[in-house]
Order: C-alpha cells, then sequence, then structure tokens
C-alpha cells in the first residue's frame, strides 16, 4: 500500500503515535469521498442550468459541486439563492436525481470503499457521514451503493444551521457517536472539508481522487493526503490502539 503524506507543520494525532491520542471515530464526507457521483452530478447540474436558460461549462459544474444546491445554482444561474429561477432549478434538480444518479447504484462507489469501512468497523471504530446535501438525500445514495449498514449517523446541510466549512455538522455527528471531536477524523475531498475538520479539531484526511486537487489540499496545514481508499484506512488504522485491520483479503499492520 502507498504511504499517506502528511503536509504541514502541525503535530498529527495518534498517526505519530507514542503513546499519545488515538482515533476513535471517523466522519466522512459522501460525494467525491465515498461515492464517485461527480461526472453524474457535473451532467445534471449542466442540464438543470439548460433548462433554465444557462450555458455551463464542466469546469463551472465541477466547481459547484459538494456546495447545497441554493449557492450551487445561485452561483451557475448567477442570481440569488431566493430567485425564482433558482429555486426552479434546485426543485428540477431533486427530481432528476434518483434518474440521473442513484440509478447507478453501486456503481458510484470509489474503489475499496465497502471493504474499507468494514475494516474499520471491525477494529471498533466508529462511522458517521456529514455532508452538504440533504440529510434525504445522503441516506438514499448510501442505500442505493449498499453501504448505510456500515455507517452510523448521517449529518445532512438540513440538519445544522451553518454548512461547511463551519464544524457545526462534524461537530453534531461526533457527538452522535459519543467521541470526542479531537478523537475523530474528518476524511473529505475538498479544502473546505480540511478547514473544517481543523476548525472542529479534527484530524484532517484528504483524499486527492474528488474535487480538490493535491496542490489545494496540501495548502490546509496538517492534512494527511490519501490517494486512494485504503490509504485512508492506513492511515485512521495506524492510530489505533492495535494493530490488525484488516483491508480486502491482506492483513494491514502498524
Amino acid at each position: 500500500m502507498r504511504v499517506a503524506t502528511e503536509v504541514g507543520e502541525r503535530p498529527v494525532r495518534g498517526v505519530r503515535g507514542a503513546g499519545g491520542e488515538t482515533i476513535r471515530a471517523a466522519v466522512f464526507d459522501l460525494d467525491g469521498t465515498l461515492a464517485n457521483t461527480l461526472p453524474a452530478i457535473s451532467k445534471l447540474l449542466i442540464k438543470v442550468a439548460s433548462e433554465q436558460g444557462c450555458s455551463v461549462t464542466a469546469r463551472q459544474a465541477a466547481a459547484a459541486i459538494g456546495k447545497p444546491p441554493g449557492p450551487a445554482f445561485g452561483r451557475l444561474l448567477g442570481r440569488p439563492e431566493d430567485d425564482g429561477r433558482v429555486q426552479a432549478a434546485i426543485s428540477r434538480y431533486r427530481e432528476l436525481f434518483a434518474y440521473e444518479v442513484l440509478c447507478l447504484g453501486p456503481q458510484l462507489l470509489f474503489p475499496g470503499v465497502t471493504a474499507g469501512l468494514s475494516a474499520l468497523r471491525a477494529h471498533g471504530v466508529e462511522l458517521a457521514v456529514a455532508t452538504s446535501k440533504t440529510t434525504r438525500s445522503a441516506e438514499a445514495l448510501l442505500d442505493v451503493m449498499g453501504i448505510r449498514d456500515l455507517v452510523g449517523p448521517v449529518i445532512g446541510q438540513d440538519m445544522v444551521r451553518r454548512g461547511k466549512p463551519h464544524p457545526e455538522m462534524v461537530l453534531r455527528a461526533a457527538g452522535r457517536l459519543g467521541v470526542a471531536a479531537w478523537q475523530s477524523a474528518y476524511v473529505g475531498d475538498t479544502v473546505g472539508d480540511m478547514r473544517m475538520a481543523v476548525t472542529a479539531r479534527m484530524e484532517p484526511v484528504a483524499v486527492t481522487y474528488g474535487v480538490g486537487t493535491f496542490g489545494e489540499l496540501a495548502g490546509v496545514a496538517g492534512t494527511r493526503m490519501c490517494g486512494s481508499f485504503k490509504d485512508v484506512v492506513s492511515v485512521i488504522a495506524a492510530a489505533r490502539p492495535r494493530s490488525g485491520v484488516k483491508v480486502g483479503a491482506q492483513q494491514r499492520r502498524r
């Protein structure tokens, strides 16, 4: 397995070991981290914007992914979030989401996610999801991908007053798990995800296969950089008090 890289000078809890703190819980972003929904969502954003008379490029659509629907369509359409066309676009997006995205089911999973989550659970790591999606949408996506039973609480944008990068949703997730924030990691694919983790005093773990580039993610000091989901499991497992997390058919030991 490729070794994940630490960027920045902030000491990493648990991962450096030496009798220090350990990671007892992992909270995950959804799109771009567990689910490879980015191509399908990008196409859907372009389609919905076109129905509202706006031509949107693939790059513009990609930049909107990961944001709540209001800011995303407000940006794409160049209108305030409470504008009628923005609200119509949001309704249309939600109407088409099942047909354009959810229909792909398990195909949406990034490689190694199911095995990795199962391994972490078997090793006693508490798992949750905190996402800018609505809770209902997130639950539906986890369900069709076949991993809903592998994670505990799901905290969506609709469950908090302040969304990313404010730490409210990840703090709520840790609270629901009964684990202190400083004993938790947040795994995501954007700079906002990493800033949220740092503000919450969680371990920031970035995947480089989602929206954010390596350079962007590396700009947040202390971030653990992971090129695959197996790397994520390796980082979190290294911070556990015991060795022996199994990833796939192999036994990974510190």
